[in-house]
């Protein structure tokens, strides 16, 4: 179906403000995100880099483009250059290599630190001593901005564990906030200020934000289901 804009006035007007929403549009035509465009949307999640390219380069240059799938280090390079925010980097390895595209570019590159907050094995992410690990070597990587934390509940029908999994990604995202922003010789900040708690998509936003999302992933309530034929 394409973008279903009564949906999409319907979610703006019912969520609190100060919450954004990405319009996940991996697999959909670019009629759909133009149409989505018109309307104010500006915004964008997709999953796949070729698809995220090739979409950039056919669309309006003021579109806010999100990775917010699982991206490999390989890939870093092909959307440094416009990516708005990746969301889902899960290990320090990534983290470099972001950094390493950044410094090539000259150009501060907006980040996520995924944690693994799920029951599934499906997941990826970070367990929390990783994410300490990875914050403490923020210092010495100058071309990487974190903004905040990402995570995705299981994919379950029983809100209480949906609900514990998201209350436990804001705990952490509130201990982050609360240490010291001491700065190092070089006046970077290790420990970095959050400001992005992204968790929350069609089936369980409004259990996200209760719990203190300020970003949810909205895909097949606006698009409809994904076609995986392309």
């Amino acid at each position: 179906m394409p973008f279903n804009t009564e949906k999409y006035n319907s979610l703006k007007k019912s969520i609190p403000s100060g919450i954004t929403i990405i319009a996940v549009s991996k697999t959909k035509p670019i009629e759909d995100l133009q149409e989505a465009y018109k309307i104010g949307v500006r915004d964008f999640g997709e999953n796949y880099v070729q698809e995220l390219v090739d979409k950039h380069e056919k669309l309006p240059k003021d579109i806010r483009w999100h990775f917010i799938g699982h991206l490999q280090s390989n890939k870093v390079k092909f959307i440094a250059p416009f990516v708005e925010l990746i969301h889902g980097v899960d290990s320090e390895k990534l983290l470099n290599e972001i950094n390493k595209q950044g410094k090539k570019i000259n150009r501060k590159i907006n980040c996520l630190l995924q944690v693994y907050i799920a029951k599934e094995e499906t997941k990826f992410g970070m367990d929390e001593e990783e994410l300490q690990h990875v914050i403490a070597v923020l210092p010495e990587l100058e071309f990487v901005n974190i903004c905040g934390l990402m995570g995705m509940a299981s994919f379950i029908d029983n809100e209480q564990i949906i609900k514990s999994e998201f209350t436990y990604l804001k705990d952490l995202y509130e201990t982050i906030n609360a240490k010291p922003q001491t700065t190092n010789h070089k006046q970077r900040t290790p420990n970095p200020k959050l400001h992005t708690l992204s968790m929350g998509m069609s089936a369980d936003y409004k259990t996200a934000i209760d719990c203190g999302s300020n970003m949810i992933r909205i895909g097949s309530m606006l698009f409809g289901e994904r076609n995986y034929n392309h």
